[in-house]
């Protein structure tokens, strides 16, 4: 027996939201370029400008359509899409915190950055009391906005989460009612040497990864080239082909075969993930060559804006630890080299570089730290107690507003049979 909320049927799939992210599946034929797209492809949302959609199409790329030429590819996604539509629609007014973050907040913002907004709400009493369990993120349909749920937000703050933590710092912030001011007044209890790990270790293992992946870019055209031989290898035979090139040492020949494997493995995962293989598996990397697959756009970790935002991580933590104090727009020779980053004008390995010539400073600055080694639990506990005990007491006195007289119903439940 399972319990969700009532009155979510019947859904009309051509109606229910399309987040970016969502399967799709078409329901009209297009023409891309000289290709043909037959009705009923399956793609991904990508992206949502004005009343249109764009959809990656695997082996085509992106295709344009409108909202009523697609439904969710599976039955879950329309129940999911109407649920979290709800309640974005349903909760909004109960959003307490609120701030413009990314790039427009950092002093990184360019003529095609996005507004971003981040904040907190906070779940009217009734809806705490049942058994639905409610929503602890809201989202919007195309990805820009997110609010978090007030203890799912303190919990994220509690491990020095990046994101909480400068949604609570940064200078945009604005309470939108008494309690975001108290979350914007105890967020000292949410600081400590804990964001050596969380920005800093956590920006410098990232750059690691982008090492291997940029690696990995550079043997693409060759793997794809090896699959078209015939017969084509089998995936330990490609590995051992790559073993023999890599630039990385390894301790032993298998090591290296082992590394080089891995290396496949995330070549068809990546593409997978962009769209240009139907499956997640070798066997669809190399139909994909054998059909005349190209080497594809650079993987999305490869871009300039993930590097970029790496290398600020780890300044911010730096100068948090040192100082004692957030400091979340980039300023100076920092900020024209950041945007230099992001606009692609340095190299891949050159930013890597100086993500690693960064460690030291960073490590120096954890070391001699003034920061408290852990964060106050016992004020974030209190802080907790204080909310919902408000929430309360506005709902029993039904006081005027989102939390109390005017407090949106809280979800029904139905018995659905298993």
């Amino acid at each position: 027996m399972e319990r969700r909320p009532k009155g979510l049927a019947p859904i009309d799939p051509l109606a229910v939201p399309l987040p970016h992210g969502t399967e799709v599946t078409t329901r009209v034929e297009r023409l891309a370029g000289d290709r043909r797209v037959p009705q009923g492809v399956v793609g991904r949302v990508v992206a949502i400008r004005g009343e249109g959609f764009d959809v990656l199409v695997t082996g085509i790329g992106t295709v344009r359509y409108a909202r009523d030429e697609l439904v969710p590819r599976r039955p879950g996604q329309v129940r999911f899409a109407e649920q979290r539509a709800a309640g974005w629609d349903t909760l909004r007014p109960c959003v307490v915190l609120e701030a413009i973050v990314g790039s427009r907040a950092w002093g990184l913002a360019d003529e095609g950055s996005d507004t971003d907004l981040r904040g907190v709400f906070v779940l009217p009493f009734p809806w705490t009391a049942g058994l639905v369990d409610p929503p602890h993120t809201l989202t919007s349909a195309d990805g820009s906005v997110t609010y978090w749920e007030h203890r799912k937000a303190i919990h994220q703050a509690i491990r020095a989460d990046p994101n909480t933590l400068e949604l609570l710092f940064v200078a945009t912030a604005r309470p939108l009612d008494p309690v975001g001011e108290w979350l914007l007044a105890e967020r000292d209890a949410f600081v400590s040497a804990d964001l050596f790990g969380s920005f800093g270790r956590y920006a410098v293992s990232q750059l690691g990864k982008l090492t291997r992946s940029a690696r990995l870019a550079e043997h693409r055209g060759l793997v794809l080239d090896w699959l078209r031989e015939e017969p084509p290898p089998d995936l330990d035979a490609v590995a051992m082909r790559l073993a023999d090139i890599s630039p990385r040492p390894a301790p032993t020949k298998t090591d290296g075969i082992l590394a080089a494997k891995e290396y496949v493995k995330q070549l068809y995962r990546s593409l997978h993930d962009q769209g240009v293989l139907d499956a997640n598996d070798f066997a669809s990397l190399v139909r994909y060559a054998r059909e005349g697959g190209q080497q594809p756009e650079p993987a999305r970790e490869l871009r300039p804006k993930n590097a970029y935002n790496l290398l600020r991580l780890i300044h911010v933590a730096t100068g948090w630890l040192r100082t004692g104090q957030p400091e979340l727009e980039m300023k100076g020779a920092v900020r024209e080299r950041l945007l230099a980053v992001k606009q692609g004008e340095v190299g891949l390995d050159s930013v890597l570089a100086e993500g690693e010539a960064l460690v030291p400073e960073l490590e120096a600055a954890r070391d001699a730290t003034r920061l408290p080694r852990r964060p106050d639990l016992a004020r974030a506990d209190a802080l907790l107690r204080r909310i919902s005990e408000e929430v309360a007491r506005r709902w029993l006195e039904r006081v005027p507003g989102p939390f109390g007289v005017d407090a949106p119903p809280p979800p029904a439940v139905q018995e659905v049979s298993s």
